[in-house]
C-alpha cells in the first residue's frame, strides 16, 4: 500500500493526537490496519480498526463503548458523501485529517484502484461546515504542509502551501446553526 511512509505527516498527526488523548487511550480508527496504526500502538494506544467496509454504503458503525476517540486519517476524501458517516458516528470525540484542495494540482486519482481516489479535496471552511452540519463542534485544528525534495514548480509550491487539514471535534450538544449562512450570503 505504501511505497514510502509519509513521515512528516505521521509526526504531525502523532503530536496532535498526544495533545488530544493521553497515552493508553482506546482509539477506533476508520480504515484498515496501516503503518500509522502500528505507530500509535508503539506510543501506548490501543487501536481498533474498521473492517475496510465502504462507508458510503455502510455508515452505521458499531463502535465499542470503551473507545475514547474515533480517528480517520486520510479517509473521508475517498467517500462520495462523508455526511452520513459523520452524522451517524456514535462517539463523543473525533480526530480526522483530510487533504486540502490545491490550486496547482488536480485531485488524486489512482487509475488502477477505484478505492484509491479522492472524490473530495476540501477547503477548510467546507470541511468545518460539513462537520458542523453533521453534528460536530470543531475544538482544535491545524494545517500541515507536504514538503518534498523533488525538482519542479509543484514540488517547490508544496513546501509553502498547506496540504493537510487536521481537526479535533466533539459531538455538538446544540442544533446545527448554519454559521455560514450569513457569511456566504445563502
Amino acid at each position: 500500500m505504501y511505497s514510502k511512509l509519509p513521515k512528516y505527516r505521521y509526526k504531525k498527526t502523532l503530536k496532535m493526537l498526544k495533545d488530544i488523548l493521553p497515552e493508553g487511550g482506546i482509539i477506533y480508527d476508520l480504515g484498515v490496519r496501516n503503518p500509522f496504526s502500528e505507530i500509535m500502538e508503539k506510543e501506548g494506544y490501543k487501536i481498533i480498526n474498521s473492517e475496510g467496509q465502504d462507508f458510503d454504503f455502510e455508515y452505521n458503525i458499531e463502535i465499542p463503548k470503551e473507545v475514547d476517540l474515533v480517528t480517520g486519517f486520510e479517509i473521508l476524501e475517498h467517500l462520495v458523501s462523508p455526511f452520513p458517516l459523520l452524522k451517524n458516528l456514535n462517539c463523543k470525540r473525533l480526530f480526522v485529517t483530510v487533504p486540502l484542495n490545491l490550486w496547482f494540482s488536480k485531485a488524486y486519482k489512482n487509475m488502477n484502484d477505484e478505492r484509491d481516489r479522492h472524490y473530495h479535496e476540501f477547503e477548510a471552511w467546507q470541511f468545518d461546515w460539513l462537520l458542523e452540519k453533521s453534528g460536530w463542534e470543531v475544538k482544535k485544528k491545524e494545517y500541515w504542509k507536504n514538503p518534498t525534495f523533488k525538482l519542479g514548480i509543484r514540488p517547490l509550491l508544496r513546501n509553502f502551501t498547506n496540504r493537510y487539514y487536521a481537526v479535533y471535534a466533539e459531538k455538538s450538544l446544540g442544533n446545527y446553526t448554519n454559521y455560514y449562512k450569513g457569511v456566504l450570503n445563502l
